[in-house]
């Protein structure tokens, strides 16, 4: 139930964010997400792809420097409350979020996909699963 998730570390030039997406949308990868964070040095890109391991091998043969993680996809009502709801039953069980990111792909109509990455994935997958929370399989996040 967790998605492989790829980090390309970018020099902080302009053209670099370009460059990674034309390069995967040459090689066919669909982009379902993403997420960037910048230093004045360089940049974090996050995202979640059609084929993580394709995806991976494509931009480090281009010359990036990549690194693939696993994070937890869940679906949630598009509607006010629904994201504190998670976070709470997440706070109530002591685990700490390092980062998140929301994006749309393949949600359904008045749902919305969030990206959860936290120390102990499987432990919050067990406690949200438990807690009734829809976790999103791979498939269906990768899905153009």
């Amino acid at each position: 139930m967790l998605i492989k998730q790829l980090t390309v570390f970018l020099e902080n030039e302009s053209g670099r964010l370009a460059e990674v997406t034309r390069v995967l949308g040459k090689a066919g990868i669909n982009i379902s997400a993403l997420s960037i964070a910048d230093t004045t040095e360089y940049g974090i890109l996050r995202l979640i792809v059609n084929d993580p391991v394709g995806a991976a091998g494509i931009l480090k043969k281009d010359g990036f420097s990549v690194g693939a993680t696993e994070v937890i996809g869940i679906t949630i009502d598009d509607s006010p409350g629904s994201l504190a709801r998670v976070l709470s039953i997440l706070e109530e069980n002591n685990i700490s979020i390092e980062y998140m990111y929301a994006f749309t792909g393949s949600s359904k109509a008045g749902m919305a996909n969030v990206v959860i990455k936290v120390e102990d994935l499987n432990k919050a997958v067990d406690i949200l699963m438990g807690s009734g929370v829809n976790i999103m399989p791979p498939d269906e996040a990768y899905r153009p």
